[in-house]
């Protein structure tokens, strides 16, 4: 087994004359099970199909999109593990300098909104082609939706890729009976049967127990319309109780969501991850210095997927959905030995998680029958009372991998979520994960610590974080461990005022806490957040909601958090001003910035500011939220350094605090 064909050389190498199916993506080729278009092509493989890839191809050049010729069944197109504008903007609009989904980290390989550019690249090409998109962004991209770059309220993608068929989603299951169907002679127009897929018809009388949304029309002259159609969306996320929904366009075009796909069992996922993967770049990449994002998640291990975490300015319902599915023991370890033999596995497992790590069961067994709640949340605003609560499965699991031989150590890094931790009774999990699966820090996100932001954001209260915060100190006292947290946050979320942003800037004062990345909120598309940042209203109730979009007020609550750093003194000053707190002003030791004496520009820092702590620039754009926020599904998750100082741990502030 070797890798999928890449050019018409290889296919000859390979005795194929013609692929049945040829992949479009727009990042490099690496055949690792994290990179969604790998395990996309090896499922389409192992059911009999042969398919090859052409990556990042040059959108200027209509040749670049017939280098394997034209396929018996199917161009796929997916605009990579990223959302093509995420990948290649900040949150500012800022281009960004890198791209690790491409050789070399070269950047702009791809277009803007690549899936639109590649499959109206192909529709020029081969006329009468089925196109069949998916991947993160036309998943998150399949109905009417804010495009945040634009500042535009855009069609479905389906439309204006000019593709056939998306299959949403993980896709494994739906992409399989999309290829049956096409092998067996239907018309791609034809294929509206298939769950997890969205298509585009013209006749609907056939069309039963569905949705009809608010129109593209209505929703573009009345945001209220989007937030009201967001709710009906986001409440059909489910495969058990989910609706076929139904979004009409002029001309009598109608955009048609089947209900999404079932979760895979535990067999199922298993068979997906066990397939032959070559688990790193393709070599024809060597001489660029291979592609960055696969050092990310070499030696890192999957063990679910899905989250019930609930965060509103995560895609990960829309995308993952929220019942969490998990691989057997037996196949995590399976690919665990298959690192340990490579050559520069050096002991240390990086992750075994996904989502969120510690999910490795559903919320409770309701939902494999019955599908998950509409009208609640299973941690927010508070734990469920019919959450099941256990951890038990995960340790053994991190027990088993920790005695594999050839293993030093097995890390946690894809994030935890506290107040699930918190939660159990039993301590034993949190125990171990302080004592063996910690690399020096430990990633938590409380993501503010005022509660009505709090409520905006769906995440726990402040107390919950302050209590878990405790626990882990205690616990790293009692085991002898000296520990870090590193706790994201982020600003400008809707709900926050300069007020809340205050508040926040305090909190962090109190701790002597200056986190040196800041996470602006990123508006995504398919999140209630960012449906609350185009609308004004949370969809979940209808109400209003403050939305800081000034890019100046965004750039002030920003500079809040990082107070103490110098190029942020006139932010800060201007901020505290505007918000009535020029009692933070000053030389006491609750001040936040000192006074400037008249003519002297460099004595604006606060008398607490500790010496030789200085910073050599301004906020830095933390790209967390791209994956948004959690835009994790089929990506590798950051293991690099977060930027956050070592020199004091939140232990150590507590203990000043005393």
């Amino acid at each position: 087994m070797g890798f999928l064909p890449i050019t018409k050389q290889d296919m000859e190498a390979q005795g194929i004359d013609r692929l049945d199916f040829v992949y479009v993506i727009g990042d490099a080729y690496v055949d690792h099970p994290s990179f969604g278009h790998a395990i996309i092509s090896r499922v389409l493989e192992s059911h009999g199909y042969r398919v090859g890839v052409i990556s990042q191809p040059d959108w200027k050049d209509e040749n670049s999109i017939t280098v394997l010729g034209r396929p018996r069944l199917a161009f796929l197109v997916s605009g990579g593990n990223m959302d093509s504008m995420v990948n290649h903007y900040f949150v500012s609009g800022k281009r960004r300098p890198t791209d690790a989904y491409t050789p070399g980290g070269e950047p702009y390989k791809r277009p803007d909104h690549a899936t639109v550019v590649y499959g109206n690249l192909i529709r020029r090409v081969y006329k009468d082609v089925p196109v069949i998109i998916g991947g993160i962004e036309a998943s998150l991209r399949r109905m009417a939706h804010y495009d945040y770059w634009s500042n535009s309220f855009k069609r479905s993608i389906l439309l204006d890729s000019q593709a056939d068929l998306i299959s949403y989603g993980m896709g494994e299951t739906s992409i399989v009976e999309i290829a049956e169907a096409l092998d067996s002679g239907i018309a791609v127009k034809d294929i509206t049967f298939i769950s997890g897929t969205v298509y585009k018809t013209k006749d609907i009388g056939g069309i039963y127990d569905s949705v009809t949304l608010p129109s593209y029309e209505e929703m573009k002259a009345h945001p209220e319309k989007y937030a009201e159609s967001f709710r009906i969306q986001y409440n059909s996320t489910d495969p058990f109780t989910g609706k076929t929904l139904v979004e009409p366009y002029p001309n009598g075009i109608y955009v048609v969501q089947n209900p999404p796909q079932p979760p895979l069992s535990t067999e199922k996922m298993d068979a997906v991850y066990d397939l032959p993967y070559m688990r790193t770049y393709h070599p024809s990449y060597a001489d660029a210095g291979g592609v960055p994002a696969i050092s990310e998640i070499k030696f890192s291990l999957v063990s679910n997927r899905g989250c019930f975490g609930g965060c509103n300015f995560c895609a990960l319902t829309f995308h993952q959905g929220r019942t969490v599915q998990v691989r057997s023991h037996d196949s995590i370890l399976r690919e665990a030995r298959l690192m340990i033999k490579e050559p520069d596995f050096k002991g240390y497992i990086h992750d075994v998680g996904g989502p969120t790590a510690n999910f490795r069961h559903p919320s409770c067994q309701k939902q494999m029958t019955q599908g998950v709640c509409k009208n609640r949340q299973c941690l927010f605003p508070q734990p469920c009372p019919n959450l099941e609560v256990d951890h038990s499965d995960y340790l053994a699991l991190l027990r088993k991998l920790r005695a594999l031989p050839g293993v030093k150590k097995v890390f946690i890094r894809s994030g935890i979520r506290f107040d699930y931790l918190m939660a159990d009774p039993d301590d034993s999990f949190f125990r171990e994960l302080v004592e063996h699966h910690v690399s020096g820090q430990l990633k938590v996100a409380p993501e503010h610590i005022d509660d009505q932001v709090l409520k905006y954001l769906g995440k726990p209260k402040k107390e919950v974080y302050e209590k878990f915060v405790k626990k882990y100190t205690k616990l790293n006292e009692q085991l002898g461990k000296k520990q870090f947290l590193v706790p994201y946050l982020m600003s400008s979320h809707p709900g926050s005022t300069l007020k809340e942003a205050i508040a926040l800037a305090e909190y962090l004062r109190d701790l002597g806490y200056m986190p040196e990345q800041v996470q602006d909120f990123y508006p995504t598309p398919s999140t209630v957040s960012t449906v609350m940042y185009y609308t004004g209203i949370d969809p979940r109730d209808g109400k209003q909601v403050y939305v800081c979009r000034n890019p100046h007020e965004k750039a002030m609550q920003r500079a809040l958090i990082q107070y103490r750093n110098p190029n942020n003194y006139e932010l800060v000053r201007e901020a505290l001003v505007k918000g009535g707190r020029e009692d933070l002003i000053g030389f006491d030791r609750k001040c936040l910035i000192r006074p400037r004496k008249p003519g002297n520009e460099s004595a604006g820092r606060c008398s607490r500011q500790e010496s030789g702590k200085s910073f050599k620039s301004g906020p830095k754009e933390n790209s967390r939220s791209a994956d948004n926020g959690h835009m994790r599904s089929d990506s590798p998750k950051s293991h690099k350094g977060n930027g956050v100082r070592k020199k004091r741990t939140i232990r150590n502030v507590h203990k000043k605090k005393k």
